[in-house]
């Protein structure tokens, strides 16, 4: 089953993924959650933002996320989702989060880029960073609901893909969960940047060079550092 949303390069990439078993059930997880009215995030049109925002011969960088934001705000009567199907990004207007934060400091004091007043990172997406988060939905208000949808399974293989069919990719692995996903990935052919979590309630993202390190491993490859200003 093809998701309607997602780029027609991408589902060409990961056609063989749609046609498991597994991918069927996280359609009928995700259908099911509807049916009981389940008020999910993000809005169904954005799950694939990710993959869309950021052709799949654009890639230079993989940030990897665990699963949406779970909040919104409410702005003139309208209720506005953190979730954009970006990792660690919210759209304009909302308030930036505290991980977002630590990476704006991160940013501030590795490569001296001033503190964006958003949390967008739309721009960091089509320039080459695929901003993936391990689980593409959520339920309003319940942190990792559709954790057991079968949705990891999935972006495992989206990194075992790209692995193996792509070259010189930088992946930034922040915290323990992410820093799993390493043995998905082909160290010989890419790079694997790992860091603490940005979350405030980590410690040592904050000082741990991961932007200039990126850049730095980039260049090594004689591809064009990334340009990381918001």
């Amino acid at each position: 089953m093809v998701p309607k949303t997602l780029d027609k390069q991408w589902v060409a990439f990961l056609q063989d993924e749609f046609n498991q078993p597994y991918f069927i059930k996280i359609i009928q997880h995700y259908k099911k959650a509807l049916a009981n009215n389940q008020c999910i995030f993000p809005p169904n049109y954005l799950i694939f933002n990710a993959f869309n925002l950021t052709p799949l011969e654009n890639i230079k960088v993989v940030i990897l996320g665990q699963d949406p934001y779970h909040g919104s705000i409410i702005v003139d009567n309208r209720e506005i989702p953190q979730a954009m199907g970006l990792s660690f990004s919210v759209p304009q207007g909302v308030p930036i989060p505290p991980s977002l934060k630590n990476i704006y400091k991160e940013l501030e004091q590795d490569l001296g880029l001033k503190m964006p007043n958003h949390g967008d990172l739309t721009s960091w997406a089509k320039r080459g960073v695929l901003l993936l988060n391990s689980i593409l939905s959520v339920q309003k208000n319940i942190a990792g609901s559709h954790k057991d949808f079968g949705w990891e399974q999935f972006s495992d293989a989206v990194i075992v893909k790209i692995s193996e069919n792509l070259c010189n990719i930088v992946f930034l692995l922040w915290g323990n969960y992410a820093k799993k996903k390493e043995n998905l990935i082909d160290t010989t052919k890419h790079c694997v940047i790992t860091a603490p979590h940005p979350s405030p309630l980590a410690r040592g993202f904050v000082g741990s060079k991961v932007f200039s390190q990126a850049n730095q491993a980039l260049m090594r490859y004689g591809r064009e550092p990334m340009d990381w200003s918001l």
